[in-house]
């Protein structure tokens, strides 16, 4: 969506990085940062290089132990289609009572947006580097998804829903021992501006002796 993405330079191993990268744009973006809900995208989405792009940058995240807890599947195309129509099945199997078009809105969800991301939480059983840490490490991946998305020109949603736990999903997924959905990053056009909402006060305290 933006020509200047195209030079973006992931650095090499051993190259010396800055310790800071004031810009005041990237704050701007953060403070005004707001998910654009999956029913309101649309085409286009993502270039491949931009998805590339993406899940690189997903990938530069706080990682304890250098583990790289966490993996990527990706959604494009008819892929969305058919993962839907497994979503209607495995939904109609556990709702008998269930409608038509309540199978239907089930199998259509992968459909809302050109490009859905599923962040694997990937956990390294019985490691010294806590598991909680691990996990935190899948979530902080799904949060730079999100914010790069955004800077790209795309709306993007981080979603999880009944999907993101069922065991006939995640088997359709392919989920091993120790792997869970952290969540579906929906990326796409946004067709509609979001609405800023009520946010609450942060609970902020100063701990003293």
């Amino acid at each position: 969506m933006n020509d200047e993405l195209k030079t973006l330079d992931f650095p090499a191993p051993g190259e010396r990085l800055a310790p800071h990268h004031a810009n005041q744009d990237t704050l701007q973006l953060l403070s005004r940062r707001r998910s654009t809900v999956a029913l309101a995208m649309s085409e286009p989405g993502p270039s491949q290089e931009e998805v590339e792009q993406l899940i690189g940058i997903a990938s530069r995240v706080p990682d304890h132990g250098k583990l790289a807890p966490w993996r990527f599947v990706v959604f494009q195309g008819e892929a969305r289609t058919q993962f839907g129509q497994v979503l209607g099945k495995v939904f109609k199997a556990k709702n008998p009572e269930a409608t038509d078009e309540q199978v239907a809105f089930e199998a259509g969800r992968f459909e809302r947006a050109p490009l859905v991301i599923a962040v694997i939480s990937s956990v390294t059983e019985n490691h010294k580097i806590p598991e909680w840490e691990q996990i935190l490490s899948a979530g902080a991946a799904c949060q730079n998804l999100l914010i790069a998305a955004s800077a790209m020109g795309y709306g993007a949603q981080w979603l999880t829903e009944w999907y993101a736990f069922d065991r006939d999903v995640k088997s359709a997924l392919g989920l091993g021992s120790g792997e869970r959905v952290a969540g579906y990053l929906y990326v796409g056009s946004a067709s509609d501006e979001p609405v800023e909402r009520v946010r609450p006060r942060p609970q902020v305290s100063h701990w003293q002796a």
